[in-house]
């Protein structure tokens, strides 16, 4: 399938839908055509008959149908396909997603002590596998022929529970090493901000210390009782004549003078102690400079460390870690500490913290401070979500100023590295209030502030208001601001520069095509190919490999996290196929075949689709494999 010429009949070359992107008419199709090619390809590729499609993915059962194609305009035909029986459209989120246990798609696994050559800590008592022939007959089929981890590091930590296992083991089920890779490898940690056991000890006992927190918190203590002892003090001046204070000060006077050897209780003069300089003053933080970098946006469940190694590769300046809830923190729960994870590649990396009060705020800061190594933490206070906003998190400190004021001084107080802001426009669609926050923050300390130009209320719907950001930069400077919203093309981003903005956020640009970064970089439109697309998910194959695992959990949670980046990666056009460029982030496409198969199955919206692509890289999925993405792939607004 080089042309897709036949598919042009499916719909008129010279009609032009709204909300849809403007394709070279040879290339459209019909949602029939698009999946009996496609399908129809994949059967020839694999050499399987039509009556044999049901024992690969199953379209019905495994995965969820695809959308119906976004609607314009009232269609008695479509409208129960579409839209709910009260009339609303289905969009948003999945909210109830199954939950995938990690021992789904493995029940029993080989004992450590096996792969370890050790013995066995919990004799009988231990439920995993001690026969090696019997584990090996329940393991699922290897996936090929070599194994990332074993090339890359000289050695498998996963030996014979690797999907890969037959390009390091030996006969006689021992694993092989590469000592001259292990010995070059020798000392260095590819991964920082791990949580240690005594850390997570502590942290759950409530034995970590939190010094300069407490003295923070002491001061807001202090101020609280200090305004109503004014307030107070104010009724009771009144009724002091002024000859009663005059008394009192010449009896303070000679009581001073009479005393002229004993220090006063407050010593307020003097040469400076190290007491008066162990807080960091802000001029001897650790400076960053943001100016004119580009900016990979905290991206929630994608925005994982082996997406990250991704986008490093493809040119982004500055990476963060996926918004992590300050009180999952402070408790010590492992999974949260996933999310402040650093490879050694991520030369500039922040860390996003989610909180409503400053007491946590300000303690998850000083944690962070004393046990991670990041360039700047940064309060996210443009989260949308329900969850976080009904409590006074995300874009609710926005109309909490003064907690909003509290957190930031508070958390500047502890860190000796820049704290940054990310808000949106404001809470409501037409009452922008970032503008008014703006001066304040800077008076605050905060040393960098990104700009969603949305608000609460729009989400990801209607454009991002750049206008409003230009506004904003003005007000922020000299403190550097970052706007954020709708930028997938070079052009985009050189538009968004016109506005004085000091750098470019990027967030759903990337997922579509995290080669954005190249294209910003190098001022042109590339017209990548599909094999090109591919090795970049073979990359992120081998990234999450290392990050997350060879064996069967690591490979379907590497599998899982990619259909996941699959469900944005559809959207993408090539630009060969656009009739113009570039193509617009709210412009959906419409169903067209591309320049080969690959082209085409990588342009499907079919979740069936995405996990044929996933089984390219990471073989055929299990028996009971199950995935229901994250965001319904018709949400194009």
């Amino acid at each position: 399938m080089e042309k897709a010429a036949e598919g042009s009949t499916g719909k008129a070359a010279d009609v032009v839908v709204k909300g849809e992107a403007a394709l070279k008419p040879e290339f459209i199709t019909t949602k029939e055509k698009f999946h009996q090619s496609v399908d129809a390809e994949w059967q020839r590729s694999n050499g399987k008959k039509a009556s044999d499609e049901d024992t690969s993915v199953d379209k019905n059962e495994n995965c969820t149908a695809e959308p119906e194609a976004k609607k314009f305009k009232a269609d008695p035909e479509q409208k129960t396909q579409v839209e709910k029986p009260d009339g609303k459209r289905y969009r948003g989120q999945n909210k109830s997603r199954p939950h995938i246990k990690p021992t789904t798609y493995e029940e029993k696994r080989l004992c450590l002590s096996i792969i370890q050559d050790r013995e066995c800590p919990f004799g009988d008592k231990c439920r995993f596998h001690h026969d090696v022939a019997e584990y090996l007959a329940s393991k699922p089929v290897d996936i090929g022929e070599s194994c990332y981890l074993y090339d890359t590091f000289g050695k498998c930590a996963y030996g014979l529970m690797c999907r890969y296992a037959k390009a390091h083991t030996t006969p006689d089920f021992k694993t092989m090493e590469n000592k001259d890779l292990v010995q070059a490898r020798e000392g260095r940690n590819p991964v920082k901000n791990s949580l240690s056991k005594d850390l997570q000890n502590r942290l759950r006992k409530h034995s970590v210390a939190f010094k300069k927190s407490a003295e923070y918190l002491k001061t807001l203590s202090n101020n609280k009782d200090n305004k109503e002892q004014q307030k107070n003090g104010e009724a009771c001046a009144a009724e002091l004549s002024t000859d009663l204070k005059e008394v009192e000060q010449k009896e303070a006077e000679t009581q001073l003078q009479s005393v002229p050897d004993k220090e006063p209780p407050v010593k307020t003069v003097g040469p400076l102690t190290d007491a008066d300089v162990i807080k960091l003053r802000p001029c001897e933080k650790k400076q960053v400079d943001f100016q004119d970098k580009l900016y990979l946006a905290p991206l929630t469940t994608c925005g994982n460390l082996p997406f990250r190694r991704v986008c490093k590769r493809l040119g982004v300046d500055i990476t963060c870690g996926e918004m992590a809830m300050c009180t999952n923190l402070l408790q010590g729960q492992q999974s949260e500490w996933a999310l402040l994870k650093r490879h050694e590649s991520e030369d500039l990396f922040g860390v996003q913290v989610e909180g409503c009060f400053p007491d946590t705020m300000t303690r998850v800061a000083e944690l962070i401070n004393n046990n991670t190594d990041v360039d700047f933490v940064d309060i996210n206070s443009g989260c949308p979500i329900d969850l976080v906003y009904k409590k006074g998190g995300g874009c609710g400190l926005m109309t909490r100023t003064r907690k909003f004021e509290q957190i930031i001084k508070g958390m500047n107080y502890v860190l000796d590295v820049p704290l940054t802001v990310k808000i949106r426009t404001g809470v409501q669609e037409k009452n922008n209030i970032a503008h008014k926050l703006i001066p304040e923050m800077k008076n605050w300390g905060v040393s960098m502030i990104t700009l969603h130009g949305r608000s609460r209320e729009q989400r990801y719907t209607k454009l991002a208001d750049w206008d409003y950001i230009k506004t904003c930069s003005e007000l922020a400077s000299p403190i550097p601001l970052f706007g954020n919203g709708d930028i997938l093309s070079y052009e985009d981003a050189v538009r968004a520069r016109e506005t004085g903005v000091s750098g470019i956020m990027i967030a759903r640009g990337a997922l579509i095509k995290p080669w954005i970064f190249t294209e910003i970089k190098e001022s042109r439109h590339w017209d990548i190919s599909s094999t090109e697309r591919l090795d970049i998910l073979r990359d992120f194959t081998n990234f999450g490999l290392e990050h997350w695992g060879s064996d069967t959990r690591g490979v379907e949670k590497t599998r899982a996290f990619m259909l996941e980046w699959l469900s944005f990666m559809c959207r993408y056009i090539p630009v060969g196929l656009l009739e113009r460029v570039p193509q617009k982030i709210n412009e959906r496409p419409p169903y067209y075949l591309g320049r080969n198969y690959l082209e085409s199955l990588m342009a499907s919206q079919h979740v069936g689709d995405w996990v044929r692509i996933s089984e390219m890289l990471l073989g055929p999925v299990p028996k009971n494999f199950n995935f229901l993405p994250k965001h319904k792939a018709n949400a194009y607004k």
